[in-house]
């Protein structure tokens, strides 16, 4: 295995695409539950927390929608096509 430059594709296999999708769906599943269950004082520190987390300074809820539009991607990404 090596690491892929910028310019080139990332290529999963379907185990490693069903790894990905399962853990930015637990990602999301938790930081929903989170912010339903959450005290005034912890939604503020879940906020800090995500605003932390990401370069763009993103609210929980935009960070739930970001990870939910990654799995559609990779629900929905073309099949890798041959270089032949």
């Amino acid at each position: 295995m090596r690491l892929r430059e910028p310019h080139e594709q990332a290529l999963l296999s379907g185990a490693e695409i069903t790894l990905v999708r399962q853990v930015l769906a637990d990602c999301s599943s938790l930081l929903t539950a989170a912010q339903d269950s959450a005290s005034p004082q912890a939604a503020a520190l879940l906020a800090e927390a995500t605003r932390a987390a990401t370069t763009t300074r993103r609210c929980p809820d935009a960070m739930t929608y970001y990870i939910n539009l990654a799995t559609g991607y990779l629900d929905f990404a073309p099949p890798a096509r041959s270089r032949r």
